[in-house]
């Protein structure tokens, strides 16, 4: 792509898991550089360095330390906002960063299902992206608009799901998490709760991996989203691992298949990252792997710097036709580092 002038992003929610995650991306970035950080009323007014409790395995990058964190509200000093606000207030508060003319890419759950709003996964419905001009009018946001991407959980399994979808058709899945703590931010899950202990319930988060998937793999047409016609079914679990979500799928195929042929079509797929090498984009968004014991989170949730989907254990299943495992890694393809790679898209896609 031609070199342009870098994008300035201001990120929402910045000092939090997600919002740290997003920093550590772009960081050097050929896109996008950081000009504007925002967060509560008790860090407004802070330098970064001061305010954040930085977790990341990395320094924090010397060009955001001295930064002076603002109020989660417009104007911020920015061409776009990745937003990693809590659910509660992102509704509100997203919306009005659209109104004043703001490109929000978000890491909430509150805009995904919305009519006019993208649920964007890059390799599977880049072309849902022809919505914003529609939502625009709609909202009447004017230059602004909001493009979401789908729950950590969800993420992972949709890539997994694209493949068999487009090469044999899906009627029915149905997929079992055992989700890493981070994904509940810091500082998280209390370790009373969590240690020597599977916790088998948290608000929401099955209907958003049961209701997700149609979204993104629907098709898109007259500025309508038509959901695709499987059904999942979830349970997700809680479970004592730092990052990288774990997940056990079975799926129903509208065509006969192999193991061989359904894992040849899983190590196969790409998409429209791949084809514009965006800069954030894995060479291979599904790796498959052979052996007994894998996926696993430690092992495997940091392939393709944490970008890809891996997939293992593929086999015959006695009530569904296909079953295996997947491990992706929550805070990376499934928050901060799809809501990069979304914004990669806009900006190949002449949207930013």
């Amino acid at each position: 792509m031609k070199k342009q002038a870098k994008r300035r992003v201001g990120i929402l929610g910045a000092t939090g898991t997600v919002g740290q995650r997003v920093i550590h991306l772009l960081r050097n970035h050929p896109y996008f550089e950081v000009t504007a950080l925002a967060a509560s009323d008790r860090s407004e007014g802070k330098r970064y360095v001061e305010a954040c409790n930085w977790k990341l395995p990395y320094p924090m990058p010397d060009a955001v330390k001295n930064i002076v964190l603002q109020p989660n509200q417009p104007p911020l000093k920015c061409d776009v906002v990745i937003s990693s606000l809590p659910s509660d207030i992102a509704l509100e508060t997203e919306g009005a960063f659209a109104a004043a003319g703001y490109p929000v890419i978000s890491n909430s759950s509150s805009y995904r299902m919305d009519e006019y709003v993208p649920l964007v996964v890059p390799e599977i419905n880049p072309d849902h992206l022809d919505m914003i001009p529609h939502q625009q009018k709609k909202r009447g946001y004017g230059k602004g608009y909001i493009v979401t991407n789908p729950n950590c959980t969800t993420i992972g399994l949709v890539l997994a799901l694209a493949p068999l979808q487009k090469a044999f058709g899906l009627e029915a899945v149905m997929m079992t998490s055992m989700q890493a703590i981070s994904g509940a931010g810091y500082p998280g899950v209390a370790s009373m709760d969590i240690l020597d202990n599977v916790m088998p319930h948290f608000a929401g988060e099955e209907e958003k991996v049961e209701e997700e998937p149609q979204k993104i793999m629907g098709k898109f047409g007259k500025n309508k989203y038509t959901p695709a016609p499987f059904i999942v079914s979830a349970q997700c679990n809680r479970v004592a691992v730092q990052d990288g979500h774990f997940e056990c799928v079975r799926v129903k195929l509208k065509k006969k298949a192999t193991v061989e042929q359904v894992a040849a079509a899983l190590a196969a797929f790409t998409g429209l990252p791949q084809e514009l090498k965006l800069p954030t984009a894995p060479a291979h968004p599904v790796i498959v792997r052979t052996e007994k014991d894998r996926p696993q989170p430690r092992l495997d949730r940091d392939a393709e710097n944490g970008m890809a989907t891996v997939v293992g254990r593929i086999s015959k299943d006695t009530i569904f036709d296909f079953k295996f495992t997947l491990v992706s890694h929550n805070t990376v393809r499934g928050a901060a580092g799809a809501a990069v790679l979304n914004a990669e898209l806009l900006v190949a896609k002449g949207l930013l």
